[in-house]
C-alpha cells in the first residue's frame, strides 16, 4: 500500500507541474475554451428551440389488434450505435492478438522498472489509472452528444453520470482485456485459439443482423430486431454499457447500477488473472511502450515519417520469387515495398474494407434500405480517391533514384514496370468491388468494364499531373507554380467536358451506366494525352536528382 501511495504522490507532483505550466502560458487552454463555448452555444440553441416548439407527447400508434407499432427509427438508432460498439470491440480484440498494450511511458520504463517496487503494485496502479483518459474523453463526448439531443432527453445530473460511465467503462475495460490476452499467450501460447474465437464471434454477431433482416418483410425493418432487443443488454461489455445508458429511458437507477457492478466484477476478475499469469511482464511491454513513444514523437514532428510509417508488416519475413533483370527490378522493388505494407502485395486490408463497404451498400439497396443512388455515389467516391492516389504516387517513385537512368531497358519498359503493380492492384480491387456489387444490387452489367476503365484512367491522370512537372522542370519553385496551372487546365479542358457529357447522357437516358460511359469516354483522351507527354519527357530525363 505504501508503494501505491508513493506512485500516487508522483502523479500529484506531475499534475502540479502541468498546472504551473498552464498558468505560465494560459493560451494552452484556448482550444478547450473554444470547445466548451461551442457546446454551451449548442445547449442554448437547442433549449431555445425546444421551448418554442414544445408539443404534447403523443401516444404510440396502435395497429388493428391494439398492439403498439414498432418504432423502427428508434430501433435502428439503438441498433446502429450497438453495431458501432461491437465493431470497436471486435477490432480491439483482434488487434490484441497482434500487438500488446502498454499502460506506461518510456520514463516509467527507465525509472519505475528499475526501482525496488513490486511489479504487481506498479501494474495494479497503472491499470487502474488508465480509467482517467477514458473518463475525460467520455465527459467531452457525452457533453457534445447531449448538446445535440437535448431537445429529446431531459437534462439532469443522473443522466449525465450514467451516460459518462457507460462510455468511460466501455473504453476503459478494453485495455485490461487486451493485456490479459497477451499475458495468456505468453504463458500458454494460445494466440491462435483466441484469434479463431474472435473471428467466430464476429461471424455470429453478423448472423444476428443478417438473419432477422432476411426474415422480415423489408431488410431494414428486421436487421436490428435482435441487436436492439432488451435481452442484448446482458451481452458482455457492449450490452452492459447500453444497459447503463438505458437509464435515460426507464429512469431506474438500480438496473444501471447493476450493470456497473458487472463491470466492477469483470475488472476484478481480469486483474486477478493478470496478476496471476503476468509474472515479470517488463519485457512484454517494452516493445509496445517504445512503439507508442515513437508514434507520439512522429505526431509532434520530432521524427520524420518514412515510406513505411503506415505499413502493417514492416518486419515480415519475405520469400519472393525471382522476377528477372532489367526494368523488372522496378516492379520487384514496388512488390517488396507493398508486401511490407499489407498482408498481401496485390490486395490488402484497406482494399478489403472498401470492397466490404460496397457490398454492404449493395445488399442494403437490394432490401430497399435506400436507393441505388447511394451506391452510385460510393463508386464515384472511389474514382475520386484513386485520382488523388495517382497524384500522391509520384512522390515516392523510382524517379528519385539515380540508378533509374542506368537500367539497360527501354523507357517504355521502365515506365510500365514502375506502374505495373499499381495497375494490377487497381484491377483486382475494381473486379472484387464491382462484380459482386452489380450482381447483388441488380445493376447494369456494362458498369463492370466501365468502372474498371474509369478507375485506371483517373489514376493515370493523377499520376501524370504529378510526374510531368517533376521530370520536365528543374527548379522546385517552377514545379510548384506550374502544377496548379496544369491541374486547372486539365480540369477545365478535360474533366469539365467529360462531366458535361456525363450529365447530358444521364439526363437523356436516366441511367447511371450511360453517365459513366460518357465520363469514361471523355477521360480516355485526357489520360492518353498525359501518358504520351509523360513518355516523351521521360526520354529526355537527365542524370540528375529529381
Amino acid at each position: 500500500m505504501n508503494e501505491i501511495r508513493l506512485l500516487f504522490r508522483k502523479d500529484m507532483f506531475i499534475l502540479l507541474n502541468n498546472i504551473k505550466l498552464i498558468l505560465r502560458n494560459p493560451l494552452r487552454l484556448l482550444p478547450y475554451a473554444g470547445l466548451a463555448g461551442y457546446i454551451f452555444f449548442m445547449y442554448f440553441m437547442r433549449l431555445k428551440s425546444r421551448g418554442e416548439d414544445s408539443a404534447s407527447q403523443e401516444m404510440p400508434e396502435l395497429d388493428m389488434n391494439g398492439i403498439p407499432e414498432v418504432n423502427f427509427a428508434m430501433q435502428n438508432i439503438v441498433g446502429g450505435v450497438t453495431i458501432l460498439a461491437l465493431v470497436i470491440l471486435i477490432y480491439q480484440l483482434y488487434r490484441a492478438t497482434k500487438n500488446n498494450v502498454s499502460f506506461f511511458k518510456m520514463a516509467d520504463v527507465n525509472l519505475l522498472f528499475t526501482a525496488p517496487v513490486k511489479p504487481e503494485n506498479i501494474l495494479i496502479y497503472y491499470m487502474g489509472r488508465s480509467i482517467l483518459p477514458s473518463l475525460g474523453g467520455a465527459i467531452i463526448f457525452v457533453a457534445y452528444a447531449y448538446s445535440q439531443a437535448i431537445d429529446t432527453f431531459e437534462v439532469s445530473v443522473a443522466n449525465f453520470v450514467f451516460l459518462i460511465l457507460s462510455v468511460a467503462l466501455f473504453f476503459f475495460i478494453i485495455s485490461p482485456i487486451k493485456f490479459l490476452v497477451y499475458t495468456l499467450n505468453t504463458k500458454f501460447d494460445v494466440m491462435e485459439y483466441i484469434r479463431i474465437g474472435v473471428i467466430i464471434l464476429a461471424v455470429l454477431l453478423s448472423g444476428m443482423i443478417i438473419i432477422p433482416g432476411l426474415m422480415a418483410e423489408k431488410f431494414w425493418q428486421g436487421m436490428f430486431t435482435w441487436i436492439s432487443s432488451p435481452w442484448f443488454d446482458f451481452f458482455p461489455i457492449v450490452g452492459w454499457s447500453r444497459g447503463i445508458a438505458s437509464y435515460l429511458g426507464h429512469g431506474n437507477a438500480v438496473i444501471s447500477i447493476g450493470f456497473i457492478l458487472l463491470y466492477g466484477i469483470s475488472y476484478f476478475a481480469i486483474l486477478k488473472l493478470v496478476i496471476r499469469f503476468a509474472g515479470y511482464y517488463y519485457e512484454d511491454v517494452l516493445e509496445a511502450t517504445k512503439s507508442n513513444e515513437d508514434k507520439l514523437e512522429k505526431v509532434k514532428g520530432k521524427k520524420e515519417v518514412g515510406e513505411s510509417s503506415y505499413s502493417l508488416n514492416t518486419k515480415k519475413k519475405l520469400a519472393l520469387p525471382d522476377f528477372g533483370t532489367g526494368a523488372k527490378a522496378f516492379y520487384w522493388r514496388n512488390y517488396v515495398h507493398s508486401s511490407r505494407q499489407d498482408f498481401h502485395p496485390l490486395f490488402g486490408l484497406y482494399s478489403l474494407i472498401m470492397v466490404a463497404i460496397g457490398i454492404v451498400l449493395a445488399v442494403l439497396s437490394l432490401f430497399e434500405w435506400f436507393s441505388h443512388y447511394f451506391l452510385y455515389g460510393y463508386l464515384l467516391i472511389m474514382l475520386f480517391l484513386y485520382f488523388f492516389a495517382g497524384i500522391g504516387r509520384a512522390n515516392v517513385g523510382d524517379l528519385k533514384k539515380p540508378f533509374f537512368i542506368l537500367v539497360p531497358a527501354t523507357w517504355a519498359s521502365k515506365f510500365w514496370n514502375m506502374i505495373k503493380l499499381d495497375i494490377l492492384q487497381i484491377s483486382l480491387f475494381c473486379v472484387a468491388l464491382i462484380i459482386p456489387t452489380v450482381l447483388i444490387a441488380g445493376l447494369n452489367w456494362f458498369i463492370i468494364p466501365l468502372f474498371l476503365f474509369a478507375t485506371i484512367e483517373v489514376y493515370l491522370i493523377g499520376f501524370g499531373i504529378n510526374i510531368i512537372p517533376q521530370i520536365a522542370l528543374d527548379e522546385g519553385w517552377d514545379r510548384k507554380l506550374i502544377k496548379p496551372f496544369m491541374i486547372g487546365g486539365i480540369v477545365l479542358f478535360g474533366f469539365v467536358p467529360a462531366f458535361a457529357f456525363s450529365i447530358i447522357a444521364f439526363v437523356v437516358s436516366k441511367q447511371f451506366v450511360w453517365a459513366l460511359f460518357g465520363g469514361t469516354f471523355g477521360m480516355f483522351f485526357v489520360a492518353a494525352i498525359l501518358m504520351h507527354v509523360t513518355l516523351d519527357v521521360l526520354k529526355r530525363l537527365e542524370f540528375r536528382e529529381i
